[in-house]
Parts: C-alpha cells; structure tokens; sequence
C-alpha cells in the first residue's frame, strides 16, 4: 500500500487495513478488501473516512481479516452504545510489558481476597465499607483488563491460537 491517505490517517478500520496490506497486498485497495471481507466498497470507504459507524459484524469481519482482534475491543469500548458503559478498551503493548502488566496486578491478589472476606463475613457491605469494596472492585478490573490485553496479544500473534 502506497503513503498513507491524509483524511483517513487516524481512523483504527484504516490504519488496521493500512497495516494489514504490509503483510498482504490483498489489502492495499479497498476494491480488494471489499471482496474479501464482504464490505461493499463505498461503505468502507465511509467507515474509513470516519463518516459512518461500521455495524459490529462488519467490524468483527475487519478484524479477522486484518489479524487485528483489538478491532473488536475499540470499537465496543468507544462506538457500541451498550459497550461505552460495559467494557473498557485495552491498551496493546509488547509481550513483556503486557506479562508484567498481568503479574503486577496479581500481586494484590491476597490482599483482595483478604478484603473481600472481611467485607462479606456479616453478609453485607456495612457501613465504612464501601470504600474498601470499591477498591476490590478496581483491582479486580485491572487484573481482568491487563488478562484481556494479553489474550488479545495472544490472538493477534500465535496463529490459530485463542480463536473461536
């Protein structure tokens, strides 16, 4: 694929196409593209241009094509309606940042389930609490995040590992 286009340079569905077509010219046109993800090739065009929000069968097609599983993971975090309040984009770094990412947060495991022990032993978060459960309830989102970091990782580089 040859430079990049100015109007689309910061859009995630082009720069996964963008990067995508440097291992596989199939995906230097978007004529080509089009065929192999079932995209028709304005509408492409649209959601590269940032001018339509791509349906999320479109998306999970773009991302297995591209070999870009993160596709699917920001475009919930940051487009789907219901996904902006559930789930919360990971951020994709090299193997051993993400390892010692995920060994960082399980570090505190002990202490979470020390804490979570003490809050549910009278079968209730009482009084004085609350801040204490909250704060399990950020350590475990962390240890969840940086284990679906590297299961992204993991899906976008070891081969027909992780798939579905």
């Amino acid at each position: 694929m040859g430079k990049k286009a100015t109007k689309a340079a910061n859009n995630m569905y082009y720069m996964a196409r963008y990067e995508a077509a440097e291992k596989d010219s199939t995906f230097s046109s978007r004529e080509k593209t089009s065929e192999v993800i079932g995209v028709e090739r304005t509408r492409l065009a649209n959601i590269e241009l940032g001018n339509i929000v791509p349906y999320p069968e479109e998306v999970k097609c773009m991302a297995k094509a591209y070999g870009t599983p993160e596709l699917c993971n920001t475009f919930c975090a940051k487009e789907c309606p219901i996904g902006q309040n559930t789930v919360q984009e990971v951020r994709m770094d090299d193997f051993d940042r993400l390892a010692l990412r995920v060994l960082g947060s399980l570090r505190e495991v002990e202490d979470i389930r020390d804490s979570l022990v003490d809050i549910a032993e009278d079968g209730m978060i009482g009084p004085g609490e609350e801040k204490q459960f909250e704060q399990v309830l950020a350590a475990l989102e962390e240890i969840s995040n940086n284990a679906r970091a590297l299961k992204l990782w993991a899906e976008k580089n070891i081969k027909n590992h992780l798939q579905e």
